[in-house]
């Protein structure tokens, strides 16, 4: 569950398509209840209005992020023991990420000077330990799903050049994917699903003609994130050599 959680704008945060998956709720509906909390007080601080890609088709489409305040009037009308096991996981996602702040987990600079002597810093860490940095954050997120694009983010954000589209077509052409073209499009392949690196999340929406439809979204486990980063790297250091 350490992705209920992230850091934006300094700020800890958590989005309206974490809530929907967490609370097992159709993202329409999430955004909704934001939007009809926000219609009846100044909410202004509590919610940003932001946009995603669909991993599926590559348009946009709106979401919130909420900090604390935000999250938690949300969260009050979702009953029941399985929705106060899931609030309660998000406030203590919230209180260790404000912790970390605070004891100095997540320094936030405060002159340009130390932006760059942080920057500076950092730099030099990744260099020296860009094998642990890489096989820690495949750690930290071994117990949980999440989308090829959010895959895409944590290679680039190991060294490795690509984005969600260019990893989609990597998948696709490296058979991890299904390429044809038709309703399994961008699907996990057999082989993909033998070996327990995806997932499929099925959700269902009303279309414009009353007709329900079924989006089939394949969601990268734990197993292959740890896989897909170590391959990458290793791929990635072939090169140099």
């Amino acid at each position: 569950m350490n992705n209920l959680v992230i850091m934006k704008d300094q700020q800890v945060v958590t989005s309206s398509l974490q809530v929907a998956e967490t609370f097992d709720k159709e993202h329409s509906k999430v955004m909704r209840a934001i939007e009809g909390i926000a219609k009846n007080g100044d909410t202004h601080q509590m919610f940003l209005k932001s946009s995603h890609i669909n991993d599926q088709n590559g348009q946009s489409y709106p979401m919130y992020y909420m900090n604390r305040d935000g999250f938690t009037l949300l969260a009050m009308g979702f009953t029941g023991k399985k929705a106060l096991k899931f609030k309660m996981q998000y406030i203590e996602a919230f209180n260790k990420m404000e912790d970390q702040i605070k004891t100095g987990g997540f320094k936030i600079p405060s002159t340009m000077a130390e932006a760059l002597r942080l920057a500076a810093d950092q730099q030099e860490q990744l260099e020296l330990m860009k094998p642990k940095a890489i096989f820690a954050d495949s750690v930290a997120t071994s117990h949980t799903t999440i989308l090829v694009g959010d895959l895409a983010k944590i290679i680039k954000g190991n060294g490795v050049d690509t984005g969600a589209r260019r990893l989609f077509q990597w998948m696709r052409d490296n058979g991890y994917l299904i390429k044809r073209k038709g309703a399994d499009y961008n699907s996990p392949t057999q082989k993909s699903m033998e070996m327990g690196l995806f997932k499929i999340k099925e959700s269902s929406h009303v279309n414009g003609d009353g007709v329900t439809v079924v989006t089939k979204t394949p969601k990268v486990t734990g197993k292959g994130q740890q896989y897909f980063v170590n391959k990458f790297l290793a791929d990635q250091q072939l090169k140099i050599l």
